[in-house]
């Protein structure tokens, strides 16, 4: 895969998942830093016009630099058995815009989750539209592509995990949720939200009280508010155990 821009291709670099770099000539005090790093990290680069890039990326906003890089996944088994004691998992169910995808990695690497799983047809593909807008977050996210998020929710509840669903019907809000528990967070697609097989899955769903006039939340928003109090809550009884 090729991906473009300078925060996502240091990313990658500092993940180890690059293979080549186009840079483009010049000394720009930023692209001789991606170049610098790129030799430490024995990647060959490329000294590129702006043209050339622009073919590798398609016209895209490249800021000067494009990247080939590894396409790294995880299986199920594989995401659970690297997982923390109490692990925190992002589940998308037909997220379709890369850059909501790109968005809601960049919450989740931030957060801390120990992996995203998605689906693989009629959902976004993590391409270099995700990954620009991730600012380079996929790079350091386990990514695990399903056939049916329904049967990984299966999966996943018979590994210990409870599942809970986003849903702004809910009569129960997030925070009130235990979510030090081993805990997979499914989300939905903008305005359809989770779909009824997937939301029958799920052990709960919580909404996320609104005070204004808007009735939800931006999918990536949504996530981060819900991780963050998972984070919150974690921090709480590490220091809670760490004290007594």
């Amino acid at each position: 895969m090729i991906i473009y821009g300078i925060n996502p291709t240091v990313e990658a670099l500092r993940a180890g998942t690059v293979t080549e770099v186009w840079i483009r000539a010049g000394r720009s005090e930023r692209l001789v830093g991606v170049s610098d790093l790129a030799h430490r990290r024995g990647v060959r680069v490329h000294r590129s016009t702006p043209g050339e890039i622009d073919r590798l990326t398609r016209g895209a906003v490249h800021q000067g630099v494009a990247a080939a890089v590894l396409d790294t996944v995880y299986s199920l088994d594989d995401l659970l058995t690297t997982a923390a004691v109490s692990p925190l998992i992002v589940v998308l169910d037909g997220v379709e815009d890369p850059q909501n995808f790109g968005a809601i990695a960049r919450t989740a690497e931030a957060a801390g989750v120990d992996g995203i799983v998605y689906q693989t047809r009629r959902a976004a593909s993590v391409g270099s539209g995700a990954f620009k807008a991730s600012a380079g977050a996929l790079a350091h996210v386990r990514l695990t592509p399903v056939v049916n998020i329904s049967r990984a929710l299966d999966v996943l509840k018979g590994a210990g995990m409870w599942t809970v669903g986003l849903d702004t019907k809910s009569e129960h809000c997030y925070h009130d949720l235990d979510l030090k528990l081993p805990i997979a967070l499914v989300i939905g697609a903008e305005g359809r939200g989770l779909r009824r097989l997937v939301r029958d899955r799920c052990d709960w769903l919580a909404s996320i009280r609104m005070h204004g006039r808007l009735s939800s939340l931006n999918a990536s928003v949504a996530a981060g508010v819900v991780l963050f109090e998972a984070m919150r809550q974690r921090a709480s009884f590490r220091e809670e155990t760490s004290g007594s």
